[in-house]
């Protein structure tokens, strides 16, 4: 068996993939299944998904959430603050300067420039991961059909990604009473476990002391989640008021937190409407500029509740005049700390009991049908960016030949010689960048 995670480790590895960790949660879900199922071995191809199903179940950003899990199964809670932290805290401080910058001076043509060349590794990268979770997670035909049925729904029906999970959970409840054999987790996985090798964490790893449930560990997190959300809502009201921007901020994104189901996009719409429409933290077209921001920088795309903080911040003068930067960082802090705390609170309540469900078919089952779904929805993702990205003007307008070219230089990098994600993203930001100082 291999030996045991280091913590040390551990946290160089989460502080390297929060700053790698490009393509929304398809790509940063690949980045993690390469690193952590395919190359390192911390953990076996079916706890993995296991882990990740449970996670598409929550609101908030389920790659984050991912991370937050596996780091709290290898180091107790101490592991699990510090992948989700470390895996949102790049992203932040480089939204906070980004955003400066945007609102100083405008444009970040190089910025601008290297993320050019980013976009089409996105495209690739998810495309990738379709490919390689495909492989391993549709071993039956009715799989391969689940997947099919949620591509096409969220790609051309426009389904919500809610009703595609539900659906596909219930269809994986009612294959556990009639077909059991084809939504069983083992399926067809022996052979992938024996080529890949022994994890640290594999099928038959003992559940740690400190992952198995009880009474008193679920009250205990509740309380202290409560509690911090508790003396943080109270600490700014009593600063600012509860009229404040602030503890405004503080609230609407404690509901838009509780509303993520289904990714970033989701919620959206929500943000857009109470950060634009009801509280005028921002305009509308620095909304769709810190999208772009938010999709082309590491981390989650909620982390664009940062930038609009940040804006909010910084137009509502929330530190006075002559403390700008410092008033919108304050605001930046305070979108993330209150958008992503529920996030924590899930995976560290709720993640003994997923423990406890190991080869239990009735829970399982469900969790396998959504990995299938899962499957079709990424496919769908890479459609979606390899469309924006090579005709970024839409349908009608021209086709961007730089981009194919580089788009189809890192498929054929990852299928073919198995580049590492990386360097790959650097060489695709250097080539963008070049392509840019040309034109």
């Amino acid at each position: 068996m291999p030996p045991a995670i280091p913590f040390g480790a551990a946290l160089r590895f989460w502080l390297q993939l929060g700053f790698i960790s490009f393509g929304g949660p398809a790509g940063q879900i690949a980045i993690m299944h390469a690193e952590l199922v395919e190359r390192r071995r911390w953990i076996s191809e079916r706890r993995f998904l296991h882990a990740l199903n449970y996670c598409m179940l929550l609101p908030g950003p389920e790659a984050q959430q991912l991370a937050t899990y596996i780091g709290w199964l290898m180091h107790r809670t101490r592991g699990g603050l510090a992948a989700g932290i470390l895996f949102v805290l790049p992203s932040l401080f480089i939204l906070i300067a980004l955003t400066w910058v945007y609102l100083r001076f405008g444009n970040v043509p190089l910025v601008a420039g290297i993320f050019y060349g980013l976009k089409p590794a996105v495209v690739a990268i998810v495309l990738h991961a379709a490919h390689r979770i495909g492989t391993r997670a549709l071993r039956h035909r009715a799989l391969w059909v689940l997947a099919a049925a949620s591509f096409v729904a969220i790609a051309v029906l426009d389904v919500p990604f809610p009703v595609v999970v539900l659906c596909a959970a219930l269809a994986g409840w009612a294959g556990a009473r009639h077909a059991p054999q084809v939504f069983s987790s083992g399926a067809g996985h022996g052979a992938a476990k024996a080529s890949a090798g022994p994890a640290v964490i594999d099928d038959d790893t003992p559940t740690p002391e400190h992952a198995r449930f009880t009474r008193r560990g679920l009250a205990r997190v509740l309380g202290i989640g409560l509690g911090l959300w508790g003396l943080t809502m109270a600490a700014l009201v009593a600063t600012v008021g509860w009229q404040g921007t602030l503890a405004q901020m503080g609230w609407f994104f404690t509901k838009a937190a509780l509303l993520t189901f289904g990714g970033a996009y989701a919620v959206l719409p929500y943000v857009y409407q109470g950060a634009v429409e009801t509280h005028g933290w921002l305009t509308g077209p620095q909304m769709i500029d810190g999208l772009a921001l938010g999709e082309t920088t590491p981390g989650p795309l909620i982390m664009v509740v940062a930038f609009v903080g940040f804006v909010g911040g910084w137009t509502k003068e929330v530190l006075g005049p002559d403390a700008l930067f410092l008033g919108a960082a304050l605001a930046a802090t305070t979108a993330t700390w209150f958008t992503f705390l529920p996030s924590f609170v899930f995976i560290l309540a709720g993640g003994p009991l997923v423990e406890s469900t190991h080869g239990r078919i009735g829970f399982t089952a469900p969790l396998t049908a959504i990995t299938a779904a899962v499957v079709g929805v990424i496919a769908s993702l890479a459609l979606f960016f390899g469309a924006h990205v090579l005709w970024p003007e839409g349908w009608q307008g021209p086709f961007d030949p730089v981009a194919a070219i580089i788009a189809a230089g890192a498929t054929l990098a990852l299928f073919r010689w198995k580049a590492s994600v990386i360097p790959l993203l650097a060489a695709c930001g250097a080539l963008g960048l070049a392509a840019t100082w040309v034109r």
